[in-house]
């Protein structure tokens, strides 16, 4: 048994733990299908240290605070207790949103409505005006005890088959049934029956346990998603011929059948497309070359062959499964078929059975023949870049990757180099060293030299390294703090436009000089709050944008490295990869010794990653639907067609789908997904994934098949964008809105049939959906002020979330937390095993502990005040009383276990994900403000400034949806 919580006392054997409030009448077990009530295993559970009282929720006390640890699975973490008769104590909001009432008057007072968590406008301003809740609407008997209402979670229910095998028709009108006979090719549809209450939802109970540490809510059981996130791999059961969920994720699977399903949804209704995301499992994509037969497509819609696609007049004819027009089969792809109507070679023919296929592109995709992998790096080399080591870490990583740069022996590079002039380097191939030229007219950019700027990496390799080797020397002396940015790009736009490719901007200070010169004013700090604040984060000067639609007219994508000490205005650079398909990268304060080895991990990776050059990408859908609004890093040249000069497998896009018809007259909706590419070895291919849906007319049903990952990236895409026209106290009450209205609908499914009483209920696949939305409204894109962020942090986080495919977002929001010395003594091949993320609140963090922190960008790592100096001695590699300045700190491996086993988890972690290099930084235990803006402002879970804690955020989800 585990000790007891607080005050708790430990219950008699036998009996359940918070299971009734002492002196009442034990209550019967919550109802479940086919047997008694199970309460799932729960994750953890609040043990403060032995004698020491609960401090309260979201205090810092962590003197008081022990590890995080799981209820036995006997314990039902939830009470079902009438309402406290105390007000709360962890840290409510400013109007409190609940009251000592007695229980006879339902689980809420009728107290003044709450604020939300992000405004301090008066009640009748607010987004939401409650009324006081009247009593409790079922008064016969208790509501159903324990956490969930559900023994389990709904697993995923293929439809119910007949005694001959084939699917029936579920009850409702839904799903019609399939004729397999008919189309060989087509799923299973999902969905079927509504199942009983138990698979429909779960609850929470909001009312106080025994010694749980914030009357209303018993914390320890709060839904967390600390198995990160949960790809839908369950929908590929159904529908085996989709493509993998990594590819293609829907927000919900189930198509709502009518526009007055759309409007009670709420929720984004969309996907999200990460066209080169790995392959699952290290699979190989199948590519097929359909020879002098072309590429098979249909004639109408434009759709390639796929999966869903029928036979009929004995194999002459294919039905396109989008736009349902019968096609010839080209004499060349004929094939018989059996006697279902099924071809003999499906299964030698993947492009007939997987989801996912790339197709060999014939001359007339071409536009121009294929153009070599090209890679141009323009580089400021004023003071600041020189002083803080960037030019010498640029230089070796470049150096150290001219093997792997991909398309060898066709790849092409070029360097320019910058302050207040310009400087060309010829690289011709006959020199032994490059010759440099100098351009210090600024008005009017020329090139030099019309030719060998850019040249084969083969040809000129050794005056490339030349080159590398003398870059930071070259500008040792330079005391130049100037910055001609504008004329530096046009000059490279110049000597990239007839091949295209890829540019690297290296900036180490704001733009002064010519077009596209910035001012400062990140500072200005009576902009916000008002109407004028997001102009902050949009683009100062037309020219960012203007040269990005150049840039990808030619093909040419923009990679944004910036370093600047103080403000560098990211708003207007990170355009320039907006709308090229580019990436911002950003370095605050660089300097070589702290984030070289961060800079030479993610620059490496950008130079060596498979890319795919010369880029478009159209999603088509089936009748009746279509994606209208598009997010991430692209150029719409079209209403449906992204151009993407570059795209790789870290870059990921969001789409919000609409209905075209009133009333759904399909069973089912496709969707495909095509990416025309040229590859690094100059062969032109398509990349198609094709998905399939079930059309629905039940709104629970798509309750039950969404996909909480999808909807959070989308809604986090939404919400950065809106940041670009609005202010952020209402892009957060935006997104409090749209949980408030789901939550609020979903309720009404049940509140009379189930007598739902004042219990919270949501639908088990959205579990985790408020913690999300908490933590994007918590994220460095989103959360706070002025004081809070600063502007470029804010809008590099920004950026950053608009390409973020589902699981790097998700972790990014609500980062992982881990307790580490615990581990450091195991065996080096258990330690993986053995951690165990934590939820994101101080009262998981013993001041005994060392903790380490992860959202994909950053390592934090948390010294407890007890923790035994030789323990931090091992790991630091220094006392901390002779290095009292803890920001200075390099962990590099010392000769001892601890270090070692230390050194090892963040390198496995980094492996996980390859897509950033985490900068590590350790911070101490009432360390200020490091320890504040670091580790404190991650804990999402906790109140900070004028945001709520998630307790509190729960208690105000559960009041908005009852009003």
């Amino acid at each position: 048994m585990q000790p007891p919580m607080g005050n708790e006392r430990p219950p008699p054997p036998g009996r359940p733990v918070s299971a009734f409030v002492p002196g009442a009448a034990v209550p019967p077990p919550p109802f479940a299908a086919g047997g008694p009530f199970v309460p799932p295993p729960r994750q953890g559970a609040l043990l403060p240290q032995p004698g020491a009282a609960a401090p309260p929720f979201g205090a810092a006390q962590p003197a008081a605070m022990g590890g995080y640890r799981g209820p036995p699975p006997s314990q039902v973490p939830f009470a079902a207790a009438p309402p406290p008769q105390r007000p709360f104590t962890s840290a409510p909001l400013p109007q409190g949103p609940f009251t000592s009432a007695p229980p006879s008057q339902g689980p809420f007072a009728s107290t003044p409505p709450p604020q939300g968590p992000f405004t301090s406008a008066r009640p009748s301003q607010g987004p939401f005006t409650l009324a006081p809740p009247s009593q409790a609407p079922f008064a016969a008997g208790p509501p159903p005890q324990g956490p969930f209402a559900a023994s389990a979670p709904a697993p995923f229910r293929p439809p119910p088959s007949s005694s001959l095998g084939q699917p029936q028709s579920p009850t409702g009108g839904s799903l019609p049934a399939l004729n397999y006979a008919a189309y060989p090719s087509a799923g299973p549809p999902v969905g079927g029956t509504l199942q009983s209450l138990v698979e429909d939802f779960q609850s929470l109970a909001l009312s106080s346990a025994p010694g749980s540490l914030d009357p209303g809510v018993d914390v320890k059981a709060l839904p967390r998603p600390l198995d990160g996130d949960e790809e839908p791999v369950k929908l590929l059961e159904a529908y085996p011929l989709n493509c993998h969920p990594r590819y293609f994720r829907l927000t919900t699977h189930a198509i709502p059948a009518s526009q007055s399903l759309v409007s009670r949804w709420h929720l984004p209704l969309g996907a999200v497309v990460h066209p080169l995301a790995e392959s699952p499992n290290g699979e190989e994509v199948p590519v097929i070359n359909f020879g002098s037969a072309g590429v098979i497509r249909c004639r109408r819609c434009r759709t390639y062959i796929n999966p869903y696609a029928t036979f009929a007049d004995a194999g002459r004819k294919w039905r396109c499964n989008l736009c349902t027009l019968l096609n010839d089969v080209p004499g060349e792809y004929f094939c018989a078929l059996d006697a279902s109507g099924r071809r003999y070679d499906t299964d030698q023919r993947p492009e007939l059975s997987k989801g996912t296929v790339e197709f060999v592109a014939p001359t007339e995709y071409m536009v121009r023949p294929p153009m070599p992998p090209s890679y141009f790096f323009l580089i400021d080399v004023s003071v600041s870049a020189v002083r803080s080591g960037l030019l010498e870490v640029v230089a070796k990583t470049i150096k150290s990757c001219l093997d792997e740069l991909p398309g060898f022996p066709r790849t092409q590079i070029g360097f320019l180099t910058f302050d207040s002039t310009l400087h060309f380097h010829n690289f011709k191939s006959s020199l032994s060293q490059p010759q440099m030229m100098v351009v210090a007219d600024l008005d009017d950019v020329f090139l030099p030299l019309p030719d060998d700027l850019l040249v084969n990496l083969v040809d000129s390799r050794h005056v490339v390294e030349s080159f590398l080797d003398s870059l930071p020397n070259m500008f040792h002396d330079n005391v130049n703090v100037e910055s001609a940015l504008g004329p530096a790009l046009k000059a490279a736009f110049m000597v990239m436009s007839q091949i295209g490719g890829k540019l690297l901007v290296f900036q180490s200070t704001l733009p002064s000089l010519s077009i596209g010169r910035l001012r400062l004013r990140g500072d200005d700090v009576r902009a916000y709050g008002t109407d004028k604040e997001h102009t902050l984060r949009v683009p100062e000067d037309p020219f960012y944008k203007q040269m990005a639609a150049e840039f990808t007219k030619n093909q040419i994508a923009v990679d944004i490295f910036s370093f600047s000490e103080k403000y560098s205005d990211i708003a207007s650079l990170g355009s320039l990869a907006k709308y090229t398909g580019g990436q911002v990268y950003h370095y605050p304060s660089f300097q070589a010794a702290t984030h070289g080895d961060k800079l030479k991990h993610e620059l490496s990776r950008d130079l060596t990653r498979e890319t795919a050059w010369e880029s478009v990408m159209r999603i088509r859908c089936g009748k009746g639907v279509r994606f209208t609004t598009y997010h991430g890093h692209f150029m719409l040249r079209s209403t449906d067609l992204l151009a993407l000069p570059a795209v790789d497998s870290d870059k990921a896009f969001g789409m919000q789908l609409s209905l075209e018809e009133t009333l759904m007259t399909t069973q089912t909706v496709y969707f495909q997904v095509a990416l025309l590419y040229t590859s690094s070895s100059g062969e032109r291919r398509i990349r198609v994934h094709t998905a399939a849906a079930p059309v629905v007319t039940d709104l629970s049903e798509m309750y039950r098949q969404a996909d909480t990952g999808a909807i959070v990236s989308l809604l986090g895409r939404i919400a950065v964008e809106n940041s670009l026209s609005d202010k952020l106290d209402s892009v957060r009450q935006q997104l409090q809105l749209k949980l408030v209205r789901s939550l609020k609908e979903y309720r009404n499914l049940y509140v009379v049939q189930h007598r739902i009483g004042g219990r919270l209920i949501f639908p088990e696949s959205l579990r985790f959906l408020p913690l999300y939305i908490l933590a994007i409204c918590k994220s460095l894109a989103l959360r706070g002020g002025y004081a809070d962020v600063s502007l470029d942090e804010r809008c590099a986080a920004g950026f950053s979330m608009m390409i973020l495919p589902v699981k790097r977002l998700l972790n990014f929001v609500y980062p992982s937390l881990y307790r580490v010395d615990e581990v450091l003594t195991m065996e080096p091949n258990k330690i993986d095993t053995s951690l165990k993320r934590l939820p994101l609140t101080m009262q998981c963090l013993h001041t005994g502990g060392l903790y380490l922190l992860d959202d994909g960008f950053n390592f934090i790592v948390w010294l407890g005040r007890m923790l035994p100096p030789e323990l931090v001695s091992n790991i630091l590699g220094v006392s901390l009383a002779n290095f009292p300045d803890l920001s200075k700190i390099q962990l590099r491996e010392c000769d001892n276990e601890f270090s070692r086993n230390f050194m090892k988890i963040l390198k496995n972690l980094r492996e996980k994900d390859p897509s950033y290099q985490q900068l590590c930084r350790v911070v101490r235990q009432g360390e200020q403000p490091r320890e504040g803006f670091l580790m404190l402002s991650n804990l999402v879970e906790d109140q900070m400034a004028a945001t709520s804690s998630y307790v509190d955020w729960i208690q105000q989800i559960h009041r908005q949806t009852q009003s």
